[in-house]
């Protein structure tokens, strides 16, 4: 733990990558009307979750005026309503939705981390940075040390854990299951707005993916 705590205190201290650095504080300062009283945390984010997980889920990065006015990952945001609905179904969290770092949210046997740890403009990290931000996924990899399930959610969250695993990427897709000698990636289409409200990710088809990745992972 203690070790992980080190890291995370890296983590939001880390001010490597100068666009999005600049970009978070702006958001924070910059409110969007509907989070005008608050205090955004406007820093890098750690992943959080279960130290001894099976289970690894892996994003893109933190929502601008989710994450990034939170101070977790997934909370506060859509795609965070539409991840811990289903990982509480299925056993993962203790509560079916998260809008705020100390709601009492408990994950069970998975641990959530992202590809790149702060918002980018567009959501569109740049190669550079995902590149600069890739040592903290390696780092968590060591600490995290029963993983026997990474899911991706989106095309870059996969590449990052293909490189992460040293493994060639195959064709993306929703709910594939790729098999290695001592783990094995699922993906995912990222439950973002862009995939939810256009049908593109319906409910039944993100539920399957959890179902399978609890039995993956007992």
């Amino acid at each position: 733990m203690k070790t992980l705590q080190s890291l995370n205190k890296k983590i939001a201290n880390c001010k490597k990558c100068p666009r999005l650095s600049q970009y978070i504080r702006d958001v924070a300062k910059n409110k969007v009307r509907r989070f005008k009283e608050e205090k955004y945390y406007g820093k890098p984010l750690s992943g959080f979750g279960d130290v001894n997980a099976k289970l690894l889920i892996v994003g893109l990065a933190p929502a601008a005026h989710g994450g990034n006015r939170t101070g977790r990952m997934f909370t506060g945001d859509s795609s965070g309503d539409w991840l811990f609905k289903v990982m509480h179904k299925h056993g993962f969290a203790s509560i079916p939705t998260s809008q705020t770092a100390d709601d009492g949210l408990i994950l069970h046997n998975a641990y959530i981390t992202a590809a790149v740890r702060c918002a980018p403009p567009q959501n569109k990290p740049t190669r550079e940075e995902m590149n600069t931000c890739f040592n903290y996924l390696e780092q968590e990899k060591e600490i995290l040390k029963n993983v026997t399930v990474v899911l991706c959610l989106g095309k870059i969250a996969y590449d990052a854990t293909c490189k992460l695993y040293k493994v060639k990427p195959e064709k993306f897709g929703h709910n594939i299951l790729f098999s290695y000698e001592n783990f094995k990636i699922l993906t995912s289409y990222h439950p973002s707005k862009q995939n939810t409200q256009t049908g593109r990710l319906v409910w039944s088809q993100w539920s399957a993916v959890f179902a399978k990745a609890k039995k993956l992972s007992k």
